[in-house]
């Protein structure tokens, strides 16, 4: 070969030609490796973020919302919008408060009975059916994995669990106390966790868009802009979307319920409202649990409250999902179960709960990025 043809060529020749990428492919392997390793060891925690910034997307929406009717700077409207949070979750608490608890209550029980005749009848016909009691734990129940907790929760097992030798003798003391302490702090700390990144998310979040924009490269970062955008808009009517289906369910399951005469009527709505926000698993779950409390009030309670059930589903599959959730997210219910299916096995509990919107953030992610800049093709309207 001349040395005029040495010189047209790029890069190292002989055995040391193509070495460059090939080496750059390896260590992107290995980050993508280890980011999907941390994700795994810290996966409640990074739910307990995107859960946050769920909350951001929802006080985003209200405060632009806001802005429509009251021409007031964005940090009046944000307070508006938290405070008038504040006082409906606070005022919903106070008003049917005692009501819930006590059909809670009231609820858990027949629940409990209910279950064990249905046990009962079914083990009579040879049919064995497993116990839901938790097995393989520890003194204090927990079970060792090698997924560790996230939120505040997982910061105080990991210091009582360093603190052992100071505290065994305590423990076997306070015995079932120290696991309600322990859970209460969990629950509490996750609340302010989660409300304080939302209010931080809402009050400025061309801030953060912009500090995650500059971690790509300069004549990427119009289009990495355009992407989160696109992704906050989808979260935004997808979250407003959701909440009015999960509405309309526990109005029509508290009313179709209570007029039957079902005892706890206030309390299943609520459960059945709630777990529509996780698909698929959880209108399945609030059905079986409407079903055994209409055990207590015979057949024909039975009969009845599943046909609520059935009207109520076939009102969320088929007339208010379609209708309100088409421009948001417009997945198959197959994929949305798959997903399901993938994010529980990778985040456990969490991972099924805020299945939707972390699908709906990926169909984003894939669309725009892939489907648009690397396939140079329209998405599927």
């Amino acid at each position: 070969m001349s040395d005029s043809r040495l010189e047209d060529l790029d890069g190292p020749v002989g055995p040391w030609r193509g070495a460059a990428p090939l080496a750059a492919s390896g260590i992107a392997v290995v980050c993508f490796v280890a980011a999907l390793a941390l994700a795994w060891m810290s996966a409640g925690t990074l739910l307990l973020i995107f859960a946050g910034v769920l909350l951001g997307v929802f006080l985003d929406g209200l405060t632009r919302g806001l802005g429509r009717v009251l021409p007031l700077p964005r940090g009046v409207r944000l307070s508006i919008a938290s405070v008038a949070v504040a006082v409906a979750v606070i005022g919903f608490g106070s008003y049917g408060g005692a009501t819930i608890v006590q059909q809670g209550r009231d609820l858990g029980t027949t629940i409990k009975n209910q279950a064990g005749t249905v046990t009962g009848w079914l083990s009579e016909r040879g049919i064995d059916v497993p116990s839901l009691a938790p097995q393989g734990g520890g003194k204090d129940g927990s079970t060792d994995s090698g997924q560790r907790e996230g939120g505040l929760g997982g910061l105080a097992n990991g210091l009582l669990k360093g603190s052992s030798s100071i505290v065994s003798d305590a423990g076997s003391v306070l015995g079932p106390a120290a696991a309600v302490i322990l859970g209460l702090f969990d629950a509490l700390g996750n609340v302010l966790v989660i409300a304080f990144l939302g209010l931080a998310f809402a009050a400025d979040p061309k801030a953060y868009r912009d500090g995650a924009v500059r971690f790509v490269p300069p004549a990427k970062r119009w289009r990495a802009s355009q992407v989160l955008d696109g992704a906050g808009e989808t979260l935004r009517h997808w979250l407003f979307g959701q909440l009015i289906i999960m509405a309309v369910i526990f109005l029509c399951t508290w009313a179709g319920l209570a007029f039957l005469g079902i005892g706890g009527a206030l309390i299943l709505g609520l459960q059945a409202g709630l777990l529509a926000f996780v698909p698929t698993v959880g209108p399945l779950v609030a059905g079986l649990v409407i079903v055994l409390a209409a055990l207590a009030s015979g057949t024909k309670a039975v009969i009845g409250a599943i046909g609520v059930y059935l009207a109520v589903q076939c009102l969320e599959s088929y007339g208010l999902t379609p209708f309100i959730q088409k421009r948001a997210l417009d997945i198959p219910p197959a994929t949305i179960f798959a997903g399901q299916l993938i994010l529980g096995v990778i985040f456990g509990l969490w991972g099924i709960a805020l299945a939707l919107p972390l699908m709906a953030v990926i169909k984003v992610l894939l669309e725009q990025l892939y489907v648009e800049d690397t396939l140079h093709e329209q998405p599927s309207s």
